[in-house]
């Protein structure tokens, strides 16, 4: 690929391209291969998860909020770097691979996010050219720099073969959806895509989880089919002025502080209980806003593996919700196979953002590139 562009480089097909995710539930690093012309998406490849230890998942946890320079910053970017490497190992096929990093503060009113991690050394490592720091150009021009999975999504409504619009609804740690309108011919145009920040989801249910029970997550929604919602809590947390903001908007994974103290004096299966209403709470909100009601709502993330979050959403929308293996994918690794995505189009000069997605002015392009 020496002497030419990128574009020259990428552009005579489809290539597979590797992404990966360590997103704000922290529980590890998520690696998904698809093949792609950075339009379509034609076929997917191998997925990896290596899951971080106790001990790295705290080293994470101690440098959320900060920005590069903080303490702690940099020894939790080294580690970051290295569970990537490892995931990686012995990887075949891939011609460029995207890195997201670990997102330890997002300031989007103060134009600002932090997503540690250099992939100028996994580049040199792994040997593929690496494209990452996806966020600072949209946030740059005006954008929220989130959620970024959204042109993704669409390529995805597309190959399923979607006729009508459908929303892809991401419970991670933060909850976000996207409405998608797969009969629009480019992911960057108007009406293709609406995307935000939905507000918490999984991170204040692991959170407790960990402080209690030593446990990284309510296994099977044991918990929140067990508790007693508390129905007041749950009102004032959706009185909260970002539920009535016009998208698109974004939530850093601790916007909601107040929300542990309001259960701590619950017991475990209703704060879960009632935590999880809050998010189910918080989707309904977001549907307001949509300006057309989708003929389907996919769920990805770890929350679609909680029975119990997935029946108060199919309530709180008054309608079913399915996860998207109901349609043939992989709600494990959606996000990580989105950054794959986002790379080819990086890697081809094609917008990976819009005013839609993000907010940002135009249509825009993000992301550095690190050759090998």
């Amino acid at each position: 690929m020496k002497g030419k562009s990128d574009r020259e480089a990428f552009r005579a097909g489809p290539v597979w391209v590797a992404g990966a995710m360590s997103g704000t539930s922290m529980d590890g690093v998520d690696l998904g291969l698809i093949e792609t012309d950075g339009v379509s998406v034609t076929a997917f490849g191998e997925t990896r998860y290596r899951s971080y230890s106790d001990s790295e998942r705290d080293t994470i946890r101690a440098a959320l909020g900060r920005w590069p320079g903080d303490p702690g910053v940099a020894e939790a970017a080294r580690m970051v770097e290295d569970a990537h490497l490892e995931v990686l190992a012995g990887l075949e096929g891939a011609r460029a691979f995207g890195f997201h990093g670990q997102t330890l503060a997002h300031d989007p009113e103060g134009g600002r996010t932090h997503q540690a991690g250099d992939g100028a050394r996994l580049a040199a490592a792994c040997g593929l050219t690496t494209v990452w720091d996806f966020r600072s150009n949209d946030m740059q021009l005006g954008g929220q720099g989130a959620p970024l999975a959204p042109f993704y999504h669409w390529a995805l409504a597309r190959h399923i073969g979607a006729a009508r619009p459908l929303a892809f609804l991401n419970l991670g740690g933060v909850g976000n959806i996207t409405l998608v309108d797969p009969r629009v011919e480019r992911p960057e145009l108007p009406g293709a895509c609406l995307a935000f920040d939905t507000g918490p989801a999984n991170a204040p249910i692991d959170d407790l989880m960990r402080a209690r029970r030593g446990m990284d997550f309510d296994r099977d929604g044991a918990l929140t089919r067990a508790g007693r919602v508390d129905a007041e809590t749950v009102a004032v947390f959706l009185d909260d002025i970002y539920f009535r903001k016009i998208p698109p908007k974004s939530l850093d994974r601790d916007a909601f502080p107040a929300l542990a103290g309001w259960v701590a004096g619950m017991s475990d299966a209703d704060a879960v209980a009632t935590l999880a209403a809050c998010a189910a709470g918080a989707v309904a909100q977001a549907m307001e806003h949509l300006p057309v009601r989708p003929e389907r709502v996919l769920v990805t993330g770890g929350g679609r593996r909680n029975p119990g979050l997935m029946e108060m959403l199919a309530v709180a929308l008054g309608r079913p919700v399915d996860p998207v293996e109901a349609v043939g994918l992989d709600g494990d690794f959606l996000e990580a196979q989105a950054f794959a995505y986002l790379a080819m189009r990086v890697l081809l000069g094609l917008p990976t953002s819009a005013p839609g997605t993000t907010g940002v002015a135009a249509a825009v392009g993000g992301g550095r590139v690190s050759r090998v």
